[in-house]
Parts: C-alpha cells; sequence; structure tokens
C-alpha cells in the first residue's frame, strides 16, 4: 500500500492564536529542586490538565504541553526536552505520521507520570506531572534504552507503574520498565521479546511495522498490532503478563478476520475481551477474544471478530473511546475526517457519523479526555500543524470548538515544528480527591436543607454527594 502524495501536500496552517511557548531543558541540564517550567505567559483561566505530544525532531525531541481548559479549549505553554532525538520512518512520499504510530507519548493521572519515545536515539523518557499545573513537568532520572530500535508505542498499565515499549526498528519487540520515582524507568527481568520482523531502522512503511501497544482491560495481557504487507494481512502479538511483570516467552499470533490488512492502533471495548482496531486498508476491524479464550487468555479463533469497510477511507490509523457518549473515534490522514463508530453487546460496529476536519490537514493522533460531565476529542492535524478540538456532546453530536495553531507560538518561542514529524496525543486530567458524605442524600435535598454550599460539593451520577478535599 502507498499513501497517496495529496495526503502529503503542503497547507498553510490555521490561523488560530495561542499564546506563545516557554521552553526548557530537560533536568539533566538543571537544578533537581527547580519548579518545571515557568510559563512565558499566563495559564488562560483555571487548567483541568494537560494534552501533550512530540516533536519528533532529529536535532532534538521536545513534549509540547497544553493546557486543558474547563470548556475543553486548550492553550500552549511549554515545551520540555526530552532527553533524546526524534527520527523519521523510510516512506515515500515523506509526510506526516513519521513514526507509523499511535502512543508515542503516554500519560497516566494514577501514576503521574508522562513517558515518551526518542526515536532516533532508541530511548525512552519518563517525566512527573505536576499535579497542580499539569504542563509542569520533570524528567525523572535519565532517558533509558528501549531495549530496540526505533520505539513507536508506549503502553501503561492501570496502576501507573509500568511502561511497555514497542520497538519497530531492525532490532524489534516489546520491552518492559518499572516507574522508580527516583532512577526513573528499571527493565523488568524476562520483559525483552522479539516480533521477528525484517525489519530496518529508521522503520520502512507504512506497511509491515509495528503501531501500536496496549495493555488488556484487565491488565494480563500485553498486545501490540503489526500492519500487513497487502495481500498479506497483519496481525495482533499477545503476550501474556504474569503476576511479577514478565511476559510470556512467544507472543500468540492474532489474525484479523477476512478482509482485515493492515492492523494499526488498538482500543479496548470495555467489558468485552474484545478490541477494535482502525485498518489503514479497509476501516476497522474488531478482535473478539472472549470467545475464544482459555483461562482468560486472547487466542486466535473466529468468535465475533469482523473487518469492516469505511466507504471512501483512505488511511484510517487512529482510535479514541468516549466513556460519556460510549462510541469509538477514528482519524482518517488521508480525508482528514474523523469517523464515529458505534459497537453494539455483540460487538457488531456501526458508522455514527463522520466529521471532515478540512481537506489536506493531515488528522493523525488522537485522544479523548473527561472535562466534568463532558468529553473532548483532541486531534493532531500535522500537516495543517494545528489541533482540532470537538465536543463530544453526545452519540452523533460531535462539534468542533477550536482550531489550535501550533506553529505559530513555537515559531515565537524558538522551537522548531516540522509538520512531517509532529507526532503523538496524550491527556492528562486533575485527580479529584473526594468523599462521600450524607450517603443516599441527593445533592439538591442537602442544597435545600441548607446544607451545603454550590462551589464546595458536586455529585456523581447515582445523586450521592461528594466534598472536595
Amino acid at each position: 500500500m502507498k499513501l497517496s502524495a495529496a495526503v502529503f501536500s503542503a497547507l498553510l496552517f490555521s490561523t488560530a492564536s495561542a499564546g506563545p511557548l516557554s521552553r526548557r531543558q530537560s533536568n539533566q541540564t538543571q537544578n533537581q529542586n527547580q519548579r518545571a517550567g515557568t510559563p512565558m505567559s499566563p495559564a488562560r483561566g483555571s487548567a483541568v490538565g494537560a494534552a501533550y505530544f512530540i516533536s519528533n525532531e532529529p536535532t532534538g525531541n521536545q513534549i509540547i504541553a497544553a493546557d486543558i481548559g474547563t470548556d475543553g479549549k486548550l492553550t500552549l505553554r511549554r515545551a520540555v526536552d526530552a532527553g533524546g532525538l526524534g527520527a523519521h520512518g523510510n516512506t515515500d512520499p515523506n509526510g506526516p505520521d513519521p513514526l507509523f504510530s499511535q502512543g508515542a507519548i503516554k500519560a497516566s493521572s494514577s501514576g503521574n507520570i508522562v513517558a515518551t519515545v526518542n526515536a532516533g536515539s532508541n530511548t525512552l523518557a519518563v517525566f512527573k506531572v505536576n499535579p497542580n499545573d499539569p504542563t509542569a513537568i520533570t524528567m525523572i532520572g535519565k532517558p533509558v534504552g528501549s531495549g530496540g530500535e526505533f520505539p513507536v508505542s508506549l503502553a501503561i498499565n492501570k496502576a501507573g507503574d509500568t511502561v511497555c515499549s514497542l520497538n519497530g526498528g531492525a532490532v524489534n519487540g516489546v520491552n518492559c520498565f518499572k516507574v522508580d520515582q527516583h532512577k526513573g524507568l528499571v527493565p523488568i527481568a524476562n520483559t525483552a521479546r522479539s516480533l521477528k520482523l525484517n525489519q530496518t531502522t529508521p522503520a520502512t512503511g507504512p506497511p509491515g511495522t509495528a503501531s501500536h501497544i496496549v495493555f488488556s482491560e484487565d491488565n494480563k495481557q500485553l498486545i501490540a498490532s503489526i500492519k500487513g504487507i497487502p495481500p498479506q494481512p497483519g496481525f495482533l502479538a499477545v503476550f501474556d503478563v504474569a503476576s511479577d511483570g514478565s511476559l510470556s516467552q512467544d507472543f500468540q499470533s492474532v489474525a484479523p478476520a477476512k478482509g482485515g490488512l493492515l492492523p494499526f492502533s488498538l482500543t479496548v471495548i470495555p467489558g468485552k475481551n474484545a478490541v477494535l482496531a482502525t485498518d489503514a486498508g479497509l476501516g476497522f476491524d474488531i478482535f473478539d477474544f472472549a470467545r475464544n479464550a482459555g483461562a482468560g487468555n486472547a487466542i486466535a479463533g473466529a468468535g465475533r471478530s469482523s473487518a469492516v469497510a469505511i466507504d471512501g477511507q483512505v488511511a484510517t490509523c487512529w482510535s479514541s473511546f468516549s466513556p460519556e457518549t460510549q462510541n469509538f473515534y477514528l482519524t482518517d490522514i488521508g480525508t482528514a475526517t474523523v469517523t464515529e463508530i458505534s459497537v453494539d453487546n455483540n460487538l457488531k460496529g456501526t458508522i455514527v457519523k463522520q466529521y471532515p476536519q478540512g481537506q489536506g490537514s493531515g488528522t493523525i493522533d488522537n485522544d479523548i479526555a473527561t472535562v466534568g460531565n463532558n468529553d473532548f476529542m483532541y486531534v493532531l492535524s500535522a500537516n495543517a500543524t494545528r489541533i482540532d478540538v470537538l465536543s463530544l456532546n453526545a452519540p452523533g453530536k460531535a462539534r468542533n470548538i477550536q482550531k489550535l495553531d501550533i506553529a505559530g507560538p513555537a515559531r515565537a518561542s524558538g522551537v522548531k515544528i516540522d509538520g512531517n514529524n509532529l507526532q503523538g496525543m496524550t491527556t492528562f486530567i486533575k485527580k479529584r480527591v473526594l468523599h462521600t458524605l450524607w450517603p443516599g442524600k441527593t445533592y439538591r435535598e442537602l442544597q435545600n436543607a441548607g446544607l451545603v454550599q454550590e462551589e464546595r460539593f458536586a455529585k456523581d451520577r447515582r445523586g450521592k454527594v461528594y466534598r472536595h478535599l
């Protein structure tokens, strides 16, 4: 498969404005006791979290962090040295999606960390997130070897204390690391596992390359996606995860249903022991592990797996899940379209609606964050050097609320940006520490009794009342 050259044509970036970025080096060159960076301009309003992506420049990789406001909109704040170099895979024509992947940078609110690949240095770096200002991140320890070449994707477990990497170069495979709050990433024994791909460093693709790595919903499997080389379909490599964090010696190879070709991103389908994978050659694939599982382990088999075409798609490669709408949102770099997908209890996937983002904008990585009771989708439109923000109000009712320029603020701050090198998108939402008061009483009952004040209390969806601590 060869993507159309039109996909990578240069466009003028969006004229939407944002504050300039501050730029700082990692803590390898600063006092360990310094704050994690100071913005060149103050934050705009109250930030509830942050969105991160990477510049992935071969001369030096930067994590770019933006505030997420209470309205879901972004304000660019900082560019932080990631401690290594970026890289671009070998492809013709050259264009966006340089790592052929999803998950090049990942954040964890439970672990209070954000981790990134440095594909050109074959290293990984992990940063501590300031819970009061999530754009202020400080490297923990030093970058560590990824265990292979051309690292392209990361997975973080639910506890936020384990990071696993996917290497896509000549030395390819997976490796896992414990997060030590002083040393950084520490290799876990018996997790270096090869995928045995015939690849180069940097990887040559997009066909035939490693794409994405995720943990299963119960954290008992580690799953990596590998794109096929048509007509040969790709596969998922599934490793069992032991209680000590070690991985099974060999992976189980899971093929897509008939018609599947290029499984790319992996998004867990909650409560189903299944994943939705975008498929650049078709649309999307659903892998059903539950119907063919032994002792909870994913194995190959038909089950309710399927390969579903999206008419007119060019390269559907990235996906996220919205807890609020319960739907999946896929981005196509070729058509610059977000496609909303519903998956029913029988794992049948159907298209709900499509949302064009601007011809030629090059929509690649995306992530969804929950702010209050609303979900927001953040799409890296690399060719337009901007972030498209969508409010996911209800199923079938997504709407664009912001087109955030990246190039202008980066240029003003001296941060090098190239749309062909940008990669990744992940979000971090501040944790709210709550405890229950007066179980069984609704917020309105307590308010009417004069027992609560609105600014100090919140309620969950079941009507129980919580106090912010």
